[in-house]
């Protein structure tokens, strides 16, 4: 009994897209690979040679870096050169820069020394992690979105030629970070804003410049709100009677946190148009709507006249006086 001729073709279909999809997977696989290998990849821990005589102490390099040497010794990190603790693979210039001895007989050839231009910030930022990866400010650092978008430590710290007091920074807050987040500068340009041009509150207050967790690299989510209530205290709770878009979406479900071109750096311009975006009639289950009694055209336009309590009461369920 002979086969049908419709299986022939279907059995050849069969093959070709099994040796298609075989081609496409190892497509995938080296292109990962290759990944891998590009100048952003992880790369290996740096090991710091122990051989003390591969080294040549910070004095030494002030005999041609005099200039720089005179910057260091006014940094916190001159206080390497003190600790006699640690192998001299930790200590002055050679603690960044490795081993300095072949590049001192090779007459300052910059080969044999490590330099921090040219270099991705991955493997600048290694160096510096070396050192400053403690507590939970600097260990979150290899998935920050700051060295997923390659920039690394020296993009926003000197540790030769610091603008700042603090921290070796090249430039104070919040103007550093204006640098690259332009949108920000000009929220904070606006009307209502939370007095960072003014020096009274700092973008390293609310989001943690050296990565985390969360998104944006707050300090906090939120919907747990502890940057904000670290200032403003009084909206805290808990409360016997809690409003739930505090605990759900936080405070910038109302609030923009940059600044607004509204009082109290609302969304809206008018009060009650950002209630009715929750308390208005709807098909499915939501929050409670308007009473029928309350025309919006007229005195109910306010609905913190009557609801004062907004962020929660520990007297009334609606939020009265």
């Amino acid at each position: 009994m002979t086969r049908p001729k419709i299986l022939e073709p279907l059995a050849l279909l069969l093959i070709v897209v099994c040796a298609a999809a075989m081609i496409l997977g190892l497509a995938i696989v080296a292109r990962a690979e290759k990944s891998k290998a590009g100048p952003d990849a992880p790369q290996t821990k740096y090991a710091r040679p122990t051989d003390p005589s591969l080294y040549v102490g910070a004095e030494t390099c002030k005999t041609c870096h005099e200039d720089i040497f005179k910057n260091f010794e006014t940094t916190p990190h001159f206080v390497t050169t003190l600790q006699n603790k640690r192998g001299p693979e930790w200590q002055g210039c050679e603690a960044c820069h490795g081993p300095g001895k072949e590049h001192v007989e090779s007459g300052g050839d910059k080969t044999k020394i490590f330099t921090f231009k040219g270099v991705s910030a991955r493997a600048a930022s290694e160096r510096c992690l070396d050192c400053h990866t403690y507590g939970e400010e600097h260990s979150n650092f290899a998935r920050s979105a700051h060295l997923q978008n390659n920039v690394g430590c020296i993009d926003c710290h000197s540790p030769h030629h610091a603008k700042a007091s603090q921290r070796l920074m090249k430039e104070k807050q919040p103007q550093l970070c204006y640098g690259c987040h332009l949108e920000a500068k000009q929220q904070f340009n606006r009307p209502f804003h939370h007095r960072v041009n003014e020096g009274m509150v700092q973008c390293s207050d609310c989001h943690n410049p050296h990565g985390g967790f969360q998104t944006r690299q707050l300090r906090a989510t939120a919907t747990q709100d502890v940057a904000c209530i670290k200032c403003h205290s009084e909206k805290t709770g808990p409360f016997v009677h809690e409003h739930p878009p505090v605990k759900t979406e936080g405070c910038v479900s109302c609030h923009t946190p940059h600044g607004s071109s509204n009082p109290r750096l609302l969304k809206r311009s008018q009060v009650n148009l950002l209630c009715l975006e929750c308390h208005s009639l709807t098909v499915d289950a939501g929050a409670p709507a308007t009473p029928t009694f309350h025309n919006q055209a007229q005195k109910y336009q306010a609905c913190t006249l009557c609801h004062v309590a907004i962020h929660g009461s520990n007297f009334d369920p609606f939020f009265f006086k």
